[in-house]
């Protein structure tokens, strides 16, 4: 079933349309808009359903027109099918100008309309459309209980966001001690439960309703304890899809308790973060996860970040590599009290401080070749002229 998207300010028609399709078959209507939107109401619609079928109502040519343009340059590959209630020569010039090849005049035009759809399925199967979606999901996974993985998760994420030109996104799945909420000082109103349980029915609408803002990142904390609530598969396939189509980065929180889901979403992830502290029992479930992880074929997604690390600890970060059997990807200082402070004030580390520098270091690392800050240009090079022209000639007899 292609997902697809029916356009027009006639709600009759819009219906006939559906029911039209319905009996051609192939085509699973996701959404329908009732009038043609402005560009970044469509654009959110684009990415929040992912359509690869636009049936567009060229009632308002203009407007038509406008939507159409919005669809090639926010969806490219997909297909477009106009249709009108009858011929008309200026419009076919109009659209064939704008790149559409598929008009059909309903409601007469049943037969057309099946063979236009069938052509556009046809040619989504050879060559499918390339979703503007991204790969960049990273999942943060404690060796146990207490080692600062949700401080480490949430403060890597807020480094993600204040990158430039980076939306991200932060979602706690420990359903039984999740802690995103509370170091944030969120409220109680939003859940990765209800995220979960609305997965199938994720829209531009009811997404505003669900995530907590803080500048360019949307937080989903995971309520309150539902250590008994399964997250399926298809939930959590539903809920990163939309994530991906939305959001330049992914974070996700995980318990430790590698529940089915968690492993779901490792599977996932571009990264999995394991956190461990330098001691003992902390280093030897870290071992252990890794050898669970390994039976996945996951292991070479794993990166070691050591938080709370010592100079001077009784437990090194060469015995902690050897006894984990990977090297220390991050070391992340021990800073007692400036973690106690943000926790106090309901905000992430000092930004200035050694552990903050830490953090935009790994988030720089997360997001690799667009994390380059960009270069500031001297003054002479927002001209055309060559800057060595403008190098000053040494006078005669000057030394």
């Amino acid at each position: 079933m292609k997902p697809a998207l029916i356009l027009s300010p006639d709600t009759a028609y819009a219906a006939a349309l559906e029911e039209a399709l319905a009996a051609i078959g192939g085509i699973a209507v996701v959404r329908k808009l009732a009038a043609y939107p402005a560009e970044h109401e469509f654009v959110r619609v684009i990415r929040a359903h992912g359509p690869q079928l636009f049936f567009v109502d060229v009632a308002s040519l203009d407007e038509a027109l406008a939507a159409i343009a919005t669809i090639h340059a926010n969806a490219p590959g997909t297909h477009v099918i106009a249709c009108g209630r009858g011929p008309d020569q200026a419009v076919l010039i109009a659209l064939m100008r704008a790149g559409v090849r598929e008009y059909v005049v309903l409601p007469d035009g049943a037969a057309e309309l099946a063979g236009a759809v069938r052509r556009c399925i046809e040619a989504l199967e050879k060559k499918p459309p390339a979703a503007a979606t991204t790969d960049r999901m990273f999942t943060f996974l404690p060796s146990k209980p207490g080692v600062g993985c949700s401080t480490v998760a949430l403060n890597a994420a807020v480094a993600l966001a204040e990158l430039p030109k980076t939306h991200a996104l932060l979602l706690d799945f420990d359903l039984n001690c999740g802690m995103i909420g509370f170091l944030l000082h969120a409220g109680d109103g939003v859940s990765i439960v209800q995220a979960a349980e609305h997965a199938a029915q994720l829209d531009e609408e009811l997404w505003p309703k669900l995530v907590e803002s803080r500048g360019r990142l949307d937080v989903i904390p995971s309520g309150g304890m539902r250590p008994g609530f399964r997250i399926e598969p298809v939930q959590i396939r539903y809920l990163i899809g939309f994530a991906r189509r939305n959001y330049d980065v992914i974070c996700a929180d995980l318990s430790g308790l590698m529940e089915r889901y968690s492993v779901e979403l490792m599977q996932e992830s571009k990264r999995i973060f394991l956190v461990c502290t330098p001691e003992l029992p902390s280093v030897y479930l870290a071992r252990q996860k890794v050898e669970f992880l390994r039976t996945l074929d996951l292991e070479d997604r794993v990166r070691v970040v050591l938080n709370r690390a010592q100079k001077h600890s009784l437990v090194g970060a060469e015995e902690i590599e050897k006894v984990i059997g990977l090297p220390v990807a991050t070391s992340l200082p021990n800073d007692y009290r400036g973690v106690h402070k943000a926790l106090t004030d309901g905000k992430p580390v000092e930004k200035k401080s050694e552990l903050g520098r830490k953090f935009t270091e790994l988030a720089r690392e997360m997001m690799g070749a667009d994390a380059e800050p960009e270069r500031v240009r001297r003054f002479v090079e927002y001209f055309a002229l060559s800057p060595a022209r403008f190098r000053l000639e040494e006078e005669p007899g000057r030394r």
